[in-house]
């Protein structure tokens, strides 16, 4: 487990950055931000699958209130821009007519010249679910539909006859329409944290999306949440066989603060996360995989390092730091 990319692959994979907001409120802040992810050099802009507004469901499930469908939002901001890709990060198979999201999907592809990425999930917010008047099937069934979902997304976007059939999807008797612009297909973004969706992920998706870590020292298996990474690390690099280097790895830092003063920083945080995990020091903060705290120079080591350890290539960057965040794009992007 221990050992590192640069040992296993056969090539480094190269940085590039994406951003994700939730919080865009009106056409002029969307397109705004739109081209200042762009400008920025940011490969990506992500929305979420969320629509819940205010009140006691999104208290009790943490969950943001989010403005913009994600559908139309992708095609605004693709449309605004000309090189920035855009991606729903993810979208949840429930939410949507599997059928329908694909052709959406190929839509924006098509009308944004191939600039589209493709984020598909389980789901995992019950409470959404419920507030929505949505059955929250258990875990197994919801990747079993997964699965069924990507086969039919594959088949709908190859443009020859789709013949669907499982327990979930059921779709056949016509071809696909739009053909996407990027060929073969659209990338697709596929994340978790269990074996079975990592490993899923690893077969069939064009980018594996790491979630978050936990916050204890050590978790249910004994695992520091580094050795947590790496292990998620190996079970994809284990599933996806020889298609391994064609991979990308992405995951998303939770705390990021670009500042000369880390330990400040660093003990304002922990002292927030002890109200709820005493156990929860400034030490184990600074190794976290999805703690960025420190100068740029300190950021672009520490990403680096992570890379050789658990293959993370791929970051995406919550709005609020975009814009501190930019000049370490600007000197990894590429690299």
């Amino acid at each position: 487990m221990a050992e590192s990319v640069a040992e296993s692959a056969s090539h480094v994979r190269p940085f590039r950055f994406a951003v994700q907001t939730t919080t865009a409120k009106s056409a002029t802040e969307w397109r705004d931000l739109a081209r200042r992810v762009e400008s920025a050099g940011y490969s990506t802009l992500f929305l979420a699958d969320h629509y819940i507004g205010p009140g006691p469901v999104s208290a009790r499930t943490l969950l943001r209130p989010q403005h913009l469908a994600p559908i139309a939002a992708m095609a605004a901001a693709a449309a605004w821009t000309t090189t920035l890709r855009v991606g729903c990060r993810v979208f949840c198979i429930d939410y949507h007519v599997p059928a329908a999201l694909a052709k959406e999907a190929a839509t924006i592809d098509l009308l944004s010249d191939g600039r589209l990425e493709f984020g598909i999930g389980a789901g995992t917010n019950q409470g959404e679910y419920e507030a929505m008047g949505l059955t929250f099937h258990d875990a197994p069934k919801r990747v079993s539909k997964l699965e069924e979902v990507v086969a039919l997304v594959k088949a709908h976007w190859s443009g020859e006859p789709i013949d669907v059939h499982g327990e979930h999807v059921n779709v056949s008797g016509y071809a696909g329409l739009p053909v996407p612009a990027q060929q073969p297909r659209p990338r697709i973004l596929i994340g978790g944290a269990k074996k079975r969706v990592l490993s899923l992920a690893a077969r069939e998706a064009d980018i594996v999306s790491m979630s978050n870590v936990g916050w204890t020292p050590r978790n249910d298996a004994g695992l520091t949440p580094a050795e947590e990474a790496r292990r998620r690390y190996a079970v994809v690099r284990e599933a996806a066989g020889s298609r391994f280097d064609a991979l990308e790895l992405e995951s998303s830092p939770y705390l990021v603060a670009v500042t000369d003063d880390p330990d400040a920083t660093l003990e304002r945080w922990s002292a927030n996360l002890r109200k709820a995990l005493p156990e929860a020091g400034p030490d184990l903060l600074r190794h976290h995989p999805n703690v960025l705290a420190g100068s740029a120079e300190e950021i672009i080591d520490r990403l680096q390092e992570r890379r050789e350890t658990t293959g993370m290539n791929y970051i995406t960057i919550p709005r609020k730091h975009m814009e501190e965040f930019a000049p370490i794009v600007a000197k990894l992007t590429g690299r």
